[in-house]
């Protein structure tokens, strides 16, 4: 199972399962703090009222949409997701609150045909700890290749805390308390004990940031309420 857990096909299916409830699991799971995370980590892009290309990697639901908006008014936005129900679902809210005026593709970071050197930003949130090493790298390089020189990129994930009392009880909840409530909401508490799982396994940005580095992008690392999130943000 633990070799299997990073097959694409398998991260597809976890999260075309959980799209009914994702976005309020997503809510509940961090205490309500993935909505400030959300902001926290586009705050690490300059504003600006320049048109930018903007893409959105593994956009889920659109959730980070509304903060780009404000942030980069003028921007064109683009989105990318490889669950046919998350596309699904990001879709709708593309037609009901944005005009239609997001671009969304459903496709495979690790496999994709976006274009080179094309984004003046790059973005990611709570994608990270469904990617081993070898796949991260793989996003790396994507990341580098579809950026324009001096382009930048933001990432977060959920990640363990650093404290040890409150990476037992945040472990705890995310552990035990999560999957009844996936129970509850969907039937079936399995995809979200996963969840957990790629986090105790990812633990923190501070593998993948290294990575990042590795292809020559700068970047500086972030951390978020006491490590309950943490990420990256740097430049081409």
């Amino acid at each position: 199972m633990t070799d299997n857990i990073y097959n694409p096909e398998f991260v597809k299916g976890l999260f075309n399962r959980m799209s009914s409830s994702y976005e309020r699991m997503n809510y509940i799971t961090s205490f309500g703090f993935s909505i400030r995370w959300r902001k926290q980590f586009i705050n690490s892009i300059p504003s600006t009222k320049e048109k930018v290309e903007v893409m959105d990697l593994l956009t889920g639901m659109g959730e980070n949409w509304e903060s780009v908006r404000r942030k980069l008014p003028n921007a064109t936005i683009s989105a990318l997701d490889f669950s046919e129900e998350m596309v699904k679902s990001a879709k709708l809210k593309n037609e009901k609150h944005f005009s239609s005026s997001i671009l969304i593709l459903q496709e495979d970071i690790l496999q994709n045909t976006l274009p080179s050197h094309h984004y003046n930003i790059v973005i990611c949130a709570f994608g990270l700890k469904t990617f081993n090493p070898d796949q991260l790298k793989i996003l790396a390089i994507e990341t580098s290749r579809i950026l324009k020189p001096g382009g930048k990129f933001s990432f977060v994930e959920v990640s363990k805390p650093e404290s040890f009392i409150l990476k037992f009880f945040y472990g705890f909840y995310l552990g035990n308390i999560i999957p009844i409530l996936g129970r509850l909401f969907q039937g079936d508490p399995t995809a979200y004990e996963m969840l957990w799982q790629y986090t105790e396994k990812f633990v923190n940005s501070k593998q993948a940031i290294e990575i990042f580095k590795s292809t020559g992008l700068t970047a500086n690392y972030d951390s978020y309420f006491f490590g309950c999130a943490s990420g990256f943000s740097g430049s081409k």
